[in-house]
């Protein structure tokens, strides 16, 4: 990206989160509650993929900087389509309108896509940089599909990024199991390869749009 890009990516950000905040801060005024008030850390964890995918546009090869850059990448990147699994949260809560925490819920977990594909856009433009059509895409596809892995664990056995610090061997024997008998963890994978689809479709769906000529020919307009 170019600095205009970028400055133009950042104030789309900062409105974005901007306004699930002003959201969040209208209902806890009004409701006297902090109900949902979990999306100030998990949009926070969500922000700090692209601190390490930021740094990538500096890196010309894959060399120890790069693959650490990566790998911190990847250890936080399901953080930020996580949050569109906050959705199991969302129910009637009184005296807050059922549509008012709807649209909290939507505009949250569009945050955290968001978030998450910006981050993997950039991670791609280095893989261009560096490597193949062919191995960029696998790569790609590896990263998603991790991604939707990340997003089972953290969601239904409560894992998070921090365990592989905190907690290593935990995670770790757990996620043996799940690799080394696929058959009795049937579930987690049909999670992980549907969850992951999803996410491919709608990441290249967006990424495709992008890429539209939207310029409107003289003559053309009705």
């Amino acid at each position: 990206m170019d600095s205009k890009t970028i400055r133009a990516t950042r104030r789309m950000i900062m409105v974005s989160l901007g306004f699930t905040m002003l959201l969040l801060s209208f209902r806890i005024a009004y409701s006297g509650t902090l109900s949902y008030i979990f999306y100030v850390w998990n949009l926070f964890l969500a922000l700090v993929p692209l601190f390490f995918s930021g740094h990538l546009h500096k890196e010309k090869k894959i060399g120890a900087r790069a693959c650490l850059l990566i790998a911190g990448w990847l250890l936080f990147f399901p953080n930020a389509p996580y949050v569109i699994t906050d959705i199991f949260h969302y129910r009637e809560r009184w005296p807050v309108p059922k549509w008012y925490d709807l649209l909290l819920v939507v505009s949250a977990g569009w945050n955290g896509l968001m978030l998450g594909f910006i981050s993997l856009l950039q991670v791609e433009q280095f893989l261009i940089r560096v490597v193949n059509k062919k191995r960029m895409l696998g790569w790609l596809s590896v990263f998603i599909f991790l991604c939707g892995y990340g997003i089972y664990i953290g969601r239904f056995l409560r894992f998070n990024s921090w365990d592989l610090v905190t907690d290593p061997f935990s995670l770790l024997a757990t996620s043996a199991q799940h690799f080394l008998d696929p058959l009795e963890h049937i579930v987690v994978w049909k999670f992980t390869v549907l969850f992951a689809m999803t996410l491919a479709v709608i990441f290249y769906g967006i990424r495709q749009l992008g890429t539209m000529n939207t310029r409107v020919e003289p003559g053309d307009s009705r």
